[in-house]
């Protein structure tokens, strides 16, 4: 039987996403949002965070300014979702939104 590995250019990828920590899916999930919006399907995916909702919860405890927005999503499957959460980075703690 053959054994599965991961390639090369993933391999570093899931390394930096291997620290479950609340802190660190915090911090993961903070920088990427400093990017653009981001769905719960690609948080899980490319972050490695099983309870987006969770850290999004945190996120604004700690006083992160973000709106979700809900939107229909086909996976990698072909399945359709509704109801997707997409969230949207306002502003940092600290930092006053503009209007």
């Amino acid at each position: 039987m053959k054994k599965a590995t991961i390639p090369e250019e993933k391999r570093s990828l899931s390394q930096d996403n291997s620290n479950t920590s609340v802190s660190a899916q915090n911090s993961r999930l903070a920088g990427r949002m400093e990017q653009g919006s981001i769905d719960t399907f690609a948080i899980m995916r490319e972050l490695n965070i099983c309870r987006p909702g969770a850290r999004i919860c945190d996120l604004r405890n700690a006083g992160y300014k973000i709106i979700t927005n809900r939107i229909v999503l086909t996976d990698e499957w072909g399945r359709t979702h509704r109801g997707v959460a997409v969230y949207t980075l306002i502003a940092k703690p600290g930092v006053r939104a503009a209007a």
